[in-house]
């Protein structure tokens, strides 16, 4: 991020309800109409500018960027400085509409004082989840709202897919399994074709806690195997969910979450 800054001018256009423009370092420069400075007790409402960044703008802030990431409908931004360094766009909808807002931790708290209570979550209704032909004993997803399909996957052995693109794949794991390829070095390989997927994670079907009680094999090994692991895919999170019940139920979110994520930035970038 070196040499990125973050700016803030003020608008040209003298009419304007959106009084600043923001250039933010990112797809080369993503300029955005704000109504304010920094969003320090609420959201604030901005939206695309569409002309090119003033030549001669009157700056009225400019700051470093520390770290800047899209992650798909948010756009995650750190600047380099002791106060109000954090904070988020979001590219959602209101009414049926596009919007984007600019957001600290404490102004989304403030704008819904109620996200702490369970919600029921927007999950794609009737989608349909690959599952690799070579899985012998796959998930059913008994009672779920969904389509099965057996391909040959690349990675993975349940995925879901977004017109030609597939967005999220799951490697499931018996516990016995993710022991094994942990120690056969097969789980690395695995792993390297996972991370070529948008989204992908492995889901253990078993406790942590059960690497320390093995037998025939030391209990250092097989955990420093998997640290090793984690910090050469960090992208890539390794779940242990239990039991196949639970390992199951995670692996159905995860991937609705992915699909419902890719499907919604689908629709904003139209």
């Amino acid at each position: 991020m070196a040499g990125h800054v973050f700016l803030i001018a003020r608008n040209p256009e003298e009419d304007s309800k959106l009084p600043y423009l923001l250039r933010l370092p990112i797809e080369g420069g993503l300029v955005l109409k704000a109504r304010d400075t920094w969003p320090r007790s609420a959201r604030i409402y901005c939206h695309p500018y569409e002309a090119e960044w003033p030549d001669v703008a009157e700056i009225v802030e400019k700051a470093r960027v520390s770290f800047i990431r899209r992650r798909g409908p948010v756009i995650d931004l750190v600047l380099d400085r002791p106060r109000l360094a954090r904070s988020q766009f979001v590219f959602t909808e209101t009414r049926g509409r596009p919007a984007i807002f600019w957001q600290t931790q404490k102004a989304a708290r403030a704008a819904n004082p109620g996200a702490r209570i369970p919600r029921a979550r927007a999950i794609p209704e009737g989608f349909t989840i690959l599952i690799d032909s070579r899985e012998r004993y796959p998930y059913r997803f008994t009672g779920r709202d969904v389509e099965i399909e057996r391909v040959a996957l690349p990675a993975g052995d349940y995925a879901v897919a977004h017109g030609e693109a597939m967005v999220a794949a799951v490697e499931r794991k018996t516990f016995e399994n993710f022991t094994a390829s942990l120690s056969d070095g097969t789980l690395a390989f695995q792993m390297q074709r996972l991370v070529e997927t948008a989204r992908a994670a492995v889901v253990v079907e078993g406790r942590y806690s059960a690497l320390f009680t093995l037998e025939h094999v030391p209990a250092a090994f097989i955990a420093d195997g998997l640290a090793r692991l984690q910090v050469r895919y960090p992208e890539i999170p390794v779940v242990f969910a239990d039991s196949r019940k639970f390992a199951e139920e995670w692996t159905y979110r995860f991937l609705a979450a992915a699909l419902t994520d890719a499907m919604s930035w689908d629709v904003k970038r139209r």
